[in-house]
This record gives C-alpha cells, structure tokens and sequence, in this order.
C-alpha cells in the first residue's frame, strides 16, 4: 500500500534521488514517497530507502572518483552529486595488519581506517548523503543528536555547503570533539543529559516552530543518512578485489552502521558485482554500554535500555534504534555481538598502533578488543579473511590512553645522559 507523506516540505516529483523510488516500513512493508520522515504511521517501524537499480557494473564504477561518490549509482543522491560543493568522503585505507595479524593468531586481517575521513570519522559518509537530502528538501539548517563525531561532521558538511547548523551534544563529551564541533562556526548545544535524552530533545524540537526547516540528520533525514554506511561495504569489498570478507567486526552504537553495511553486502550479491558466499558479521560493544551484547547473550529479541557508563562515549547509546535488527543479522550470519571492558579497550588501542601504527579512537579499540576475545574464545575462525573497523582518529579521544602514552625518558641534552637512561 502507497502513502504520501505529508511531511514533506518538496513535492516529491520535484526532488532528484538517483536510483531511489521511495521508502519502505522495515516492519511491515507500507510504501512512502520520498520525504523527510523516518517512522510507518500504520507501524511506527522505521523507514529505509527502496531502490531500483537498473544495471551497474565495476568498470563504471571503478572509473569513479576515490571517494563514496563513485557509488553514486547505489544511493539515494543525484547524478550530478560531485559537482556540489560537499567534503568528499570515503575511499579510506583498506590496511593489510599482517603484524596484528599475527599477535592475535590469524591468518588474514585487515583493518578498515576510516579515520582519514575529513574530519576523521566514518560519520562523513553519513552527513554527506543527509546533506544531498537536506538540499533537495530545501533546509537551510543541517542539525542532529550526536556522542561526537557526528557533531564535527555536521557542522563541517554545513560549513563546506553554505548552510547553517545546530547540533546537540551531552555535556560530558571528550574535550577535543566539542572543540572539533564548534570550531566550525555552527551553533553548539551541550546539554546535561545522556546521549538518548539529547535524541529525545532533538524528536521534540522537529515538531515545533523553532526546527522548521531544519533537517536532522539522525532523525528526519535518517533513512537517507543511514544509506551512508553502505559505502564501506562497497569499499571493502571492492579494495578486497571485488569480494566479502569472510567475516567482519562492527561496532555497534545505534546499530545503524553494522545493518547498513549488511544490507551492501546483499546488494552486491544481488547486483552480481561479488559472489554469493556466506559471511559472518560481529558487533562489538563496550560492557559499560552493551544492551545488544547483552540481549544476544541472553537469547532474547528485546534490546531492554541501559545508561551508559563506558569511555567508548562514540558508542554510548543506552536505546540502540537499531539494536534489534543488529541481533537478527548476527544470528542469520553465524556472527555475534560481544562487549569488552574499558581496560580492554584501551590495551586494544596500543596494541593496534604497536602493531599497526594506526591509532585508533576507543570505539576503534572496542572493534579490537571484541576481536581478539573472539579469537581467544575460539568463537572466531582464524584462518578465515577477517576484516576490523576502526571508525574514528584517536586524537579526538587522547585522554582515553594519555597516562600510558608519555614520555620514555627526560634527559639533559647529552650523549652521556642517553646512556645513562637507556643502560639498562
């Protein structure tokens, strides 16, 4: 059955979204033109983008720019996309990590950086397919609820487009993020809450006067937003030759990240871009904020809210929209979702820069710490292509690691100082 949105600020025939025809009830089913909305008024399930590709093959798309734009025929943005001005994420450093490989006992491991995004976190990539949506709908304030890193990507995406911002972070939030988000010259709201109390705000600020025209990335714009994460699918699977890993650790925040990246994994089996095998898929939670991890522990299908209490706050979300979907995929994969400590999580941030020379925020250190526990626990295939993210830079989280990242030695200016330091 088709709906039409009534939320929609731009007739929908009005608006270019490439090969996207509508949005569709991830529940059950009810069709919507394109619009800013997010939730099925039959179901209240959340809405995600419906397409209708056509034919796409690898050598028009390998012919594309080195960024997600060269995937412009899979998302919901015009074919005129790289011509606007926007930050150009994506084609981020697929590393080969032979020597972490090794530490953790595997085979074959590659780390997927995304920390050389613009402003240094897989969130670009999100907040550019927004902005696309932001535009074609005529907003002129690009705003979201944010644990960081999707602040500073807004508020650089809106900087870069011309548009104004406003986002809105909890009050606790590491101090180079809030420095990153307001650095941009866009509004900056810190409020004395958790991460989903902010969400709450921003859901309450879309129906009243003072947020029209504003598109929230994380929440009116969300199934456009949420399309964003399927580019590292495509990445990896392209920078991997054009085929899936064998299995893959995801961090899992709201848990949009880890459906997404699911969800390109099928369309390029579908599209015949890569061959059909199975693959395993993994989230990976910190235990100070891990109600999915805990939920598939369990064997239950309710995610059931936590506080967080963790300091992997990129991944603090205690009400994980997603979780429930996050469950489905681990058990339909073979996966699973596994949760780590904070001394984990940091043991596992230098051991990545030991190994690897990639230093990674602590939602990075999370996707290492679940691994090597995998590993460990034998839940893991070692001889199997393993592929880790890493979502963030570790500058942006320093105080995580600062008391084991000093100085080796302080020394006079001499040879005979060095000496006397290092003699032992």
């Amino acid at each position: 059955m088709a709906h039409t949105s009534t939320a929609a600020s731009t007739p929908a025939n009005t608006v270019e979204f490439g090969p996207a025809t509508g949005l569709s009830c991830r529940e059950c089913g009810a069709l919507y033109e394109l619009g800013p909305i997010f939730a099925c008024t039959e179901c209240f399930g959340p809405l995600e983008v419906a397409y209708d590709f056509g034919e796409i093959r690898r050598e028009d798309i390998e012919s594309g720019p080195a960024n997600i734009w060269r995937y412009r025929s899979l998302l919901p943005v015009p074919a005129g996309v790289t011509a606007k001005p926007n930050l150009q994420p994506g084609w981020t450093k697929l590393v080969k990590a032979d020597r972490l490989a090794a530490e953790l006992g595997l085979r074959s491991l590659h780390v997927k950086d995304d920390s050389g995004n613009p402003t240094h976190s897989f969130k670009d990539r999100v907040v550019a397919i927004a902005l696309e949506a932001a535009r074609n709908f005529g907003f002129h304030t690009l705003s979201c609820s944010s644990t960081g890193n999707l602040a500073g990507a807004v508020g650089a995406a809106a900087a870069r487009a011309g548009l104004d911002s406003c986002v809105f972070i909890p009050a606790d939030l590491e101090p180079a993020k809030v420095t990153m988000a307001a650095v941009y010259g866009g509004r900056l709201v810190a409020i004395d809450g958790t991460y989903d109390e902010v969400n709450r705000f921003c859901s309450e600020l879309i129906g009243d006067e003072l947020g029209e025209k504003w598109g929230f990335v994380n929440v009116n714009l969300r199934p456009y937003y949420a399309e964003g994460s399927k580019t590292l699918a495509y990445e990896i699977a392209e920078q991997l030759g054009w085929r899936l890993p064998d299995q893959i650790v995801i961090p899992v925040a709201s848990g949009s990240q880890l459906t997404k990246i699911d969800k390109g994994f099928r369309e390029l089996i579908k599209l015949g871009l890569v061959e059909e095998r199975p693959y395993r898929i993994f989230g990976a939670q910190a235990e100070g904020c891990s109600p999915v991890s805990r939920a598939f522990k369990a064997g239950q299908d309710v995610v059931q809210p936590v506080r967080p209490d963790t300091i992997a706050k990129s991944l603090a979300i205690g009400n994980p929209a997603d979780g429930p979907y996050v469950l489905d995929i681990a058990r339909r994969t073979g996966g699973a979702v596994e949760d780590v400590t904070d001394e984990e999580i940091v043991d596992a941030i230098r051991l990545l820069a030991r190994t690897e020379g990639v230093f990674a925020e602590t939602a990075g250190g999370v996707t290492v710490g679940v691994l090597r526990k995998l590993v460990r626990e034998g839940r893991l295939d070692p001889d199997a292509e393993t592929v880790v993210l890493n979502t963030g830079d570790g500058l942006k989280t320093l105080d995580a690691v600062a008391e084991h990242a000093r100085p080796t030695a302080v020394i006079r200016p001499s040879l005979d100082a060095f000496r006397a330091a290092f003699a032992n």
